[in-house]
């Protein structure tokens, strides 16, 4: 039985993952093409830059993420839950919206620059760092430091001898992930970082959608891939090193701050945590209700809504109407995201054979970037009988991929909560297959799969990369609208930017809010 589950799951990932993954490999292992790409000095550039950028940034959010994951997961204050929810909210954002933010927040001087794109990229990333390693922390014996405490050690001393060689597994694998999801930015570098300085996504995006060039952009794609995957390896290795359990140590575990200098270390770090988390949302806000010279106004917010102003017209009629886009298609990815994901986690359940090799399988868009999946199936749906050109519903099968692993991953472990013997029981009483699923499984697995539809949501309302590609003038998303609004600055154009951005915001925290309540704090962590 579990084979047939997996049969929709295989066709979909082998028809809208695999073959047009293959098909940018086939493309960029011509050696013409490859060569010319090698000995180019600037694609060279690129590649390079793509690589320093996103190691620096990986340093700098371990860094800064440190301190607040010790902090979080050690000891109890008043706010805690609050200001672990709140360090969770850059990391759910999309991208255009932290675009947006941080060029509301930035001095214009720092617009297209390298340093935008650094602090942009750590303020995303800490809660990466905040959540792994945190989770490491919590799992600590204090035992261990108390003893130390009691030889005479300074907290600087527990700190270097104890605590982080313990933690440095668990470090090495948070700042792996923090490398890659840098290595494969797209949104952020190509909306604060300017054509003077692309990375391997924003170039894969430029010479196909302005250059129209396939033979160097499936190159670039298949080069990204081949980094990529020696980078998903790198996290394997330091997660398999790495004999921390990911869940949080319970509240009733938490030490209150007993000295003085715990007090101010506690106190300290959550507001300055805090303050860097809220205010790029609060300037972005800010800046919605200044569409002009003239002062405040709510003229962005009207623009928004296809009204009239006493400060012009924004470059796009009625932003409204996009997100409103990006909801139905959003829904229709997350429908698409929620049953492939579902038929696959019974799947992989249930299969005593196989079962490892279909669940690697169905990770393997986590390990590829959004770029590459949008500009595989533009290649890739072109002719009879998937010829997809031109039609809405390219979009949301990107984004379905794109979601596809995050609802597997948050269905698998409740399926594997459900005691065997009860379905045996349903089928000793004569319970068909279906009648066992829907009265013991179901029942179960409820909430996860509501929190696995939300953050399918989330993910498809911001998802920026692929859709890139895949959207055609009339159906365009928020973040694509976003995006457009950015490229012709006006101040109009950028309060009406920033007001749907804080709109796209909102939609998006909502759906994770749903997913927190549903799957709790225990469930949250990454």
């Amino acid at each position: 039985m579990p084979w047939l589950l997996a049969v929709v799951p295989v066709c979909f990932l082998g028809l809208f993952f695999v073959w047009p993954v293959a098909s940018i490999i086939a493309r960029g292992l011509d050696a013409g093409a490859l060569g010319d790409v090698l000995g180019s000095s600037r694609l060279r550039g690129i590649i390079w830059f793509t690589f320093w950028q996103a190691l620096l940034c990986a340093a700098i959010t371990l860094a800064v993420g440190l301190a607040p994951a010790i902090v979080l997961a050690r000891y109890r204050f008043p706010g805690r839950r609050v200001l672990l929810a709140v360090v969770t909210v850059p990391f759910v954002l999309p991208t255009v919206v932290v675009g947006s933010a941080f060029l509301a927040l930035l001095p214009t001087g720092w617009h297209r620059t390298v340093p935008a794109v650094i602090v942009a990229h750590v303020w995303v990333n800490i809660s990466v760092v905040v959540r792994t390693v945190g989770s490491a922390v919590a799992q600590l014996d204090p035992a261990l430091g108390d003893a130390a405490a009691t030889l005479g050690a300074g907290p600087l001393q527990r700190l270097r001898h104890i605590t982080l060689p313990l933690l440095a597994p668990t470090i090495g694998a948070s700042g792996a992930v923090v490398f890659l999801f840098c290595f494969t930015s797209f949104g952020i570098v190509r909306l604060l970082g300017g054509p003077g300085r692309p990375t391997l996504e924003v170039e894969i995006w430029r010479t196909t959608t302005q250059l129209l060039d396939l033979r160097t952009a499936a190159v670039l794609a298949l080069v990204q891939l081949v980094l990529v995957v020696s980078l998903m390896g790198l996290w394997a290795v330091f997660s398999a090193r790495s004999a921390q359990p990911t869940g949080a140590r319970p509240l009733g575990n938490l030490r209150s701050p007993s000295t003085t200098a715990q007090r101010w270390l506690t106190g300290i770090t959550a507001l300055a945590t805090a303050l860097v988390v809220v205010v790029p949302l609060v300037v972005l806000l800010t800046r919605s209700l200044r569409p002009s010279i003239a002062g405040w106004s709510l003229d962005a917010w009207r623009a928004v809504f296809g009204r009239a102003s006493t400060t012009g017209r924004p470059t796009v009629d009625a932003p409204w109407e996009s997100l409103l886009a990006s909801l139905r298609i959003g829904i229709v990815a997350t429908l698409i995201a929620a049953t492939v994901g579902t038929l696959a986690a019974c799947a992989v359940a249930g299969a005593r054979r196989g079962g490892r090799l279909l669940d690697t399988g169905l990770m393997l868009p986590l390990g590829t970037s959004a770029v590459t999946v949008g500009f595989g199936l533009l290649i890739t749906l072109d002719t009879p009988p998937f010829d997809l050109r031109g039609t809405w519903i390219m979009i949301p099968l990107g984004q379905a991929l794109v979601a596809l692993p995050f609802v597997v991953r948050v269905v698998l472990p409740a399926l594997r909560s459900v005691d065997p013997g009860l379905r045996e029981a349903a089928a000793t009483l004569g319970a068909a297959p279906l009648r066992t699923w829907l009265e013991i499984d179901l029942p179960v697995i409820r909430r996860a799969l509501g929190a696995a539809a939300g953050f399918a949501l989330a993910m498809s309302l911001g998802e920026f990369g692929a859709t890139s590609f895949l959207t055609r003038v009339g159906n365009e998303t928020a973040p694509i609208t976003i995006a457009r609004l950015l490229g012709r600055p006006s101040q109009l154009n950028l309060a009406t930017s920033s007001a749907l951005a804080t709109l796209l915001a909102a939609v998006t925290l909502l759906a994770i809010l749903a997913v927190d309540r549903l799957r709790g704090e225990q469930g949250a962590g990454f």
